[in-house]
Parts: structure tokens; sequence; C-alpha cells
């Protein structure tokens, strides 16, 4: 099957892009948002492939997965074709629902041409979509392999632009969080936190590592005692599965779809900034009882979001919409 697909999310593409079709990836010439083409810093088979929006209206492809609200007129005005009248379509909803829950009204609600994939159950739950149809397809992530020593001691974290997304992203808590213990934070523009809170203790605990290449970034991973995923809201942060893979135990708050991911044997779940830092300390102090709460990570994760399951799901979706 060739599908057209956009270059969005690097870590759920590189689930993705891991089956037995050919992936069409548009690519502008500045491989600007519209059109990037394949990953630099993922390892993508070569079933991925680019192909210059200028030549899109020639190609042939059989379904289109959709992601942005913008993608619907992309297609219609490079190629001619209507998603879900003209060419099969998906839509994924990677988000969590910005507005509350009572008023969170998906942009196709109510229409039938294209189904909603949702990435979570709580993304399905919190959204409103109404009369359109709308599936769940549960995360896969590519095993990065049980890469855990814990031999540095501290904390690790992923927070990309965690200036900008400050409460979304727990940006605080990670800061009081190192004002108690070391902190190692990941992700692109970090820096610009390292330079906002040098000098504060929180400053002094913290350091920064900016945006590594995903393999270099697992390795880096497996280094640390364990993973503080300090979200408020967001769907269900892809880092945090690979982190359980890598072997991680996981301290988290108990929001959106967290409570679901992180079985108890596998990490500490709570809205207690004091018992986010005890349960740190405490993993900090005695090796053992993270390692064995970070095995019980791998392996939850390992059944849960396995790559090949998540490709069995979408391939029994994208014959049902084809046929």
């Amino acid at each position: 099957m060739r599908i057209l697909v956009w270059h969005v999310h690097g870590s759920w593409m590189t689930a993705f892009v891991q089956g037995t079709h050919t992936y069409l990836l548009p690519l502008v010439d500045d491989r600007g948002p519209d059109g990037r083409g394949r990953a630099r810093t993922w390892d993508w088979p070569a079933g991925a492939v680019e192909v210059p929006v200028a030549d899109l209206r020639e190609e042939h492809f059989d379904v289109v997965v959709l992601q942005r609200p913008e993608e619907v007129e992309l297609v219609e005005r490079w190629t001619g074709r209507r998603p879900g009248r003209d060419v099969p379509a998906l839509y994924v909803e990677h988000d969590a629902p910005r507005a509350g829950a009572a008023d969170s009204r998906h942009h196709l609600a109510d229409q039938r041409e294209v189904p909603i994939v949702h990435v979570t159950q709580f993304n399905r739950t919190y959204w409103d979509c109404g009369s359109a149809r709308a599936l769940v397809v549960e995360h896969g992530v590519v095993d990065p392999g049980h890469n855990y020593t814990g031999s540095s001691g501290s904390v690790a974290a992923v927070v990309n632009e965690p200036v900008r997304r400050w409460r979304v992203a727990g940006t605080d808590l990670l800061l009081r969080l190192a004002e108690e213990v070391p902190l190692t934070l990941h992700g692109m523009g970090v820096q610009s936190l390292a330079r906002r809170v040098e000098g504060t203790a929180a400053g002094k605990g913290l350091s920064v590592l900016e945006d590594l290449p995903q393999a270099r970034l697992h390795q880096v991973l497996g280094t640390h005692r364990l993973y503080f995923h300090p979200y408020r809201w967001t769907s269900l942060g892809l880092s945090l599965i690979e982190a359980m893979m890598v072997g991680l135990p996981v301290l988290a708050l108990p929001a959106t779809a967290a409570p679901e991911a992180v079985p108890a044997e596998a990490g500490v779940l709570s809205s207690d900034p004091e018992v986010l830092v005890a349960t740190a300390r405490r993993w900090i102090a005695d090796p053992d009882e993270a390692r064995e709460r970070g095995l019980a990570a791998r392996r939850h994760a390992l059944a849960a979001f396995g790559v090949h399951r998540f490709l069995a799901d979408f391939d029994e979706l994208l014959e049902e919409v084809t046929s």
C-alpha cells in the first residue's frame, strides 16, 4: 500500500514507517512544517520516501493519513483529490484537547468521511467528536533495548521548549525537583531554561542536554537512575514510553493518560510535590529498588506499546478504509 503521510511527530512516525508499506513524505524546498521529508535524527527504513510537493499531483497513493487540520487543504491543492471523497483517509489525533473536557469539540466532529484515530483512550474520551467515527490505536514504540545502568544516580526528564510550555509541561515542578536532587533535562530549547535559572537553587541541580539524536538519547537515558514525566497536560509523551522500555522507573503526575500507561509496580504517580521529591531521593539512595521498578516498567511497555501490535492495528484499519 502507498500511504501519503506528513512527518509531523518524529517518534510516532518512527514506529509508523516500520511497516511493510511505502510511505510518501511531502518535501518542500526549505524542509518546513508542510514538507519535512524524511527525519534527520531518527533511523527510518527505505520504505519512507520523500516526494517533492511539485510531483504529488502525478503520484499514486492508496490512502492519506492526516495529522493536522491544514493537511486536508494541502492534499486537495497539491494533488487535486479531496481526502475522504476522492481518496480514502484517516485523521490521527495526537493531542489532548486544549479546551476543557466539556467543550472540546474536534474540528472533524460529525462528518462521516474521515475516521478520527486517537492515540490514547483518554483522547477519545475527552474530545467531542459528535457522530464522527472515533477509534483508538494506542502508541507503538520501537524497542530501544534494555540500556539501563542507573550509574549517574540522577533524574532524567525530556521536555521540548520548557520555557514556552511552562505549566503545561510542568517545568515549575521539574525545577522544584532539581532543587533537591540532580536532574538532567533533555530536549529542544532546554538551554533557555538553564540560562533563566542560572544561579538559583534549581539551577545548581539542573543539567541540560540539547536535542540529542534518538539513538544517543536512549543510551544516555539509561545512565540515569529514574525518569520524571512532569507534564500536567499532554496526550501521552512517547519519551515516557521510551524511557520505560530502556528500563527506567517512572515518577509522574497522575494526569491525562499516564495512570493507564504506568502500572503501580513500575513507578509512582502523585500530585504531591513532596511525594515526588521523597520518591526520587529514595530511588537515588536505593538502586536495587529503582532497577526492579525499571524492569517492571520495561515489561509493561513492551507488552502494551510494542511496535508489532501498533502496526497490526493500523494495518487492519488501513485495509478497512481502502477496501
